[in-house]
């Protein structure tokens, strides 16, 4: 049974789920305005590692993630280009799916989109007015936090202690608020804004109602487990869940966090920050999949630095599973089952707080027996452990690949693409990368030069 570490309660344990062998899951979502960053790419990936992992257990899972659609960073792009706020939005949207697509993130069961649910928020602030949990200022309708007793409860933190800077920021109306950590259900619209009807004025509603909306009418009260990034526990989700129990509702039943993706210097990259990898040069410059090896050797709670270094060791473990995969392919092995002990020991190491870097390492030493058996011999313990190798990495969402010979036109042309960089004639490495990739080749740039294998 699956252990994992609860955001509210500070331990690890059960994830208990309220309909035997159905996992319900929420996760918030991107705000659809820009690229993609590795910080994005860390948590689709943690949460469909997490996903496969169960379904792989026998489990079904229903996963919900929704897409911001509107918001003011939305707006705020579609004003400084002169752009239909629409526009940018279907085209990031597109582009976060290709990326995600890449690295083989599986679909989202449902994706509610926030324009789609707008009526259903119009009608949970009313609720909330009704309550006198919600009031009205000059520009929009906020949250009385004071009326939620316990917020503050995945902050761990009371509201006194938040009261300084837990609010939204400072805006048109934001001095009406009865407490600076009350913050915005529904914002009144500004001249050609997008906007929709409400009882209170045209508008549009504030990010924070958005997920709580979406997830209770989608999973309904109590639903197992909310996801999503450690910057999203305050204010984000702490905002989500005090609209829940203001209204009276049970929200998620256990709540779940990956740690950031951080720069050089240990600072959580951002859009924001300005220090945001663009998860498509990922892609576009090493096998998708050396990202999700990179996160599978750390635990999804660390931070988790991405450079060149550990890319790069993460590349040459995948060449190394690989040529493991391409050799078992090639020997002449009697039929076997999976081996019984590894595969129990795997899930013993997933079940506890879903510790990929204990289970890579058993995968690598389950690799090493198997090539040692096959090298004394033991053709039956090595198809054995090479069919659990090969279990235990599809239930990570690992797709191994048999090699297959690159010809030496192929080679030649890397070493061009080698020589244009050393000369730093990037347009010309470039041409010769997209030359090689429109081929069918992955193409990777690493310290030791390009390294060019069929996808």
């Amino acid at each position: 049974m699956l252990h994992l570490y609860d955001t509210v309660t500070r331990e690890v344990r059960e994830l208990q789920m309220r309909q035997q062998g159905k996992l319900d899951i929420y996760l918030c979502g991107p705000t659809v305005y820009g690229p993609p960053h590795l910080g994005h790419g860390r948590a689709t990936l943690v949460y469909d590692i997490l996903r496969r992992y169960m379904e792989w257990s026998g489990v079904s899972v229903r996963l919900v993630s929704n897409i911001t659609d509107i918001d003011d960073k939305i707006i705020d792009r579609a004003n400084r280009e002169n752009r239909p706020w629409n526009e940018i939005t279907h085209k990031c949207e597109s582009v976060w799916f290709d990326a995600m697509g890449a690295l083989g993130v599986l679909r989202p069961t449902d994706v509610p989109h926030a324009t789609e649910y707008v009526g259903q928020m119009v009608e949970m602030i009313s609720e909330l007015m009704s309550r006198n949990a919600a009031y009205t200022t000059d520009d929009g309708v906020y949250l009385d936090v004071k009326s939620v007793p316990d917020y503050g409860l995945l902050a761990h933190q009371s509201l006194d202690d938040m009261l300084s800077g837990g609010g939204d920021r400072e805006v048109l109306g934001a001095a009406q608020k009865r407490s600076a950590a009350d913050f915005a259900l529904w914002k009144f619209s500004k001249p050609g804004e997008p906007s929709w009807p409400s009882p209170w004025g045209e508008g549009r509603p504030g990010w924070h109602s958005e997920c709580v909306v979406m997830s209770l009418e989608l999973l309904g009260e109590g639903f197992d487990l909310h996801c999503g990034g450690a910057d999203l526990r305050f204010p984000h989700h702490e905002n989500e869940r005090a609209q829940a129990v203001a209204l009276g509702k049970q929200f998620a039943r256990h709540w779940m966090h990956n740690g950031f993706v951080v720069d050089t210097e240990g600072e959580k990259m951002s859009k924001s920050l300005g220090n945001v990898a663009n998860l498509l040069d990922l892609v576009q410059h090493y096998d998708p999949r050396a990202y999700r090896m990179l996160l599978l050797q750390t635990h999804y709670r660390s931070p988790v630095k991405v450079g060149q270094d550990n890319i790069d060791a993460s590349v040459n473990a995948l060449a190394g599973l690989d040529g493991f995969a391409d050799r078992m392919s090639k020997a002449s092995l009697p039929s076997s089952e999976p081996d019984v002990e590894t595969i129990a020991r795997f899930r013993e190491v997933m079940d506890n707080d879903l510790d990929t870097t204990g289970a890579m390492a058993h995968i690598f030493d389950a690799v090493r027996r198997s090539n040692i058996a096959i090298d004394e011999g033991n053709g039956g313990q090595a198809s054995a452990l090479s069919l659990a190798v090969l279990q235990m990495c599809s239930a990570l969402g690992l797709e191994l690949r048999a090699a297959a010979e690159v010809d030496a036109a192929t080679m030649q042309r890397a070493s061009d693409l080698d020589a244009a960089r050393a000369a730093k004639d990037f347009a010309t490495a470039d041409v010769i990368r997209n030359e090689l990739q429109a081929a069918g080749f992955v193409v990777e740039s690493t310290k030791d030069g390009t390294r060019v294998r069929r996808a």
